[in-house]
């Protein structure tokens, strides 16, 4: 992964995946609000020129973007900041079909910059979509237009993102998790089973049958001294906002026994 730099001064970064479903239906999934929380995070999205696309990460950290541009169902753009010293940050999503029924997701980071200054942070933004696209597609090959809710578990331990990992990972019984095992969560947690979908180093993506049809993204990552831990849990359904109001508290207090304050 690295910076594009151009002579005019523009920096971008850019990602992208293949999705099954329709131009209609991927769009649907990137240009609403509902699509949107159906696999990143929580967010209402004013879809047209000049209307708004409020991003909630959790904690009271909310984006606030504006839109510039908007062609349905192939294009948008919205411009933010990421603070009152940043630079504009343009981001620009588009939909490409493809044969056999597929769609490419593009989506393109760019900012205006005479230094280094702000490569971190648009490189950083660049690694963490791969596993949410992850989550979109596990949601439009088996989920798409379905309603859903969603549980975001997060703890700072003062640990190694390895160590965090190995905590986490026991507490939910992936220890040595491979793709296509059934694993049920251990002894201690509510109840939760699922197929496993992909792994990778301190992070690992679950497809979820009980308590609810859905998918389960679980990860470690250093921050500074501390290890930045999360579990999200997705679910879909006409029982996904029952089950999220029943068993979040129980979620929740089960992540915080497990990484306490």
């Amino acid at each position: 992964m690295s910076v594009k730099k151009e002579a005019n001064g523009r920096r971008s970064v850019q990602v992208e995946v293949e999705v099954p479903g329709t131009p209609e239906q991927v769009w649907e999934a990137i240009a609403t609000g509902p699509g949107v929380g159906a696999w990143f995070v929580p967010t209402e999205i004013d879809g047209r020129i000049g209307g708004t696309e409020t991003t909630h990460f959790g904690g009271g950290m909310d984006s606030v973007s504006t839109i510039t541009e908007w062609d349905a169902p192939h294009r948008y753009v919205k411009e933010g900041s990421w603070g009152p010293n940043a630079p504009t940050i343009a981001t620009e999503w588009l939909v490409e079909a493809r044969g056999g029924g597929t769609c490419i997701v593009r989506v393109v980071h760019s900012l205006f910059a005479e230094t280094d200054d702000w490569d971190n942070q648009l490189t950083g933004v660049e690694s963490g979509w791969p596993t949410f696209f992850r989550i979109l597609r596990l949601y439009l090959e088996h989920f798409p237009g379905q309603p859903s809710s969603q549980i975001q578990l997060m703890a700072m331990p003062v640990a190694s993102a390895s160590g965090a990992w190995e905590k986490l990972a026991d507490a939910l019984n992936l220890a040595g998790a491979a793709p296509g095992e059934r694993r049920d969560a251990s002894d201690g947690a509510p109840p939760l089973s699922g197929i496993v979908d992909s792994v990778k180093p301190a992070e690992a993506l679950l497809r979820v049958d009980l308590p609810a049809p859905g998918t389960l993204f679980a990860a470690a990552v250093p921050a500074g001294k501390m290890a930045w831990v999360t579990a999200g849990f997705y679910f879909y359904g006409d029982t996904a906002a029952a089950v999220v109001a029943r068993d979040e508290p129980a979620w929740t207090q089960w992540m915080t026994n497990l990484f306490p304050a």
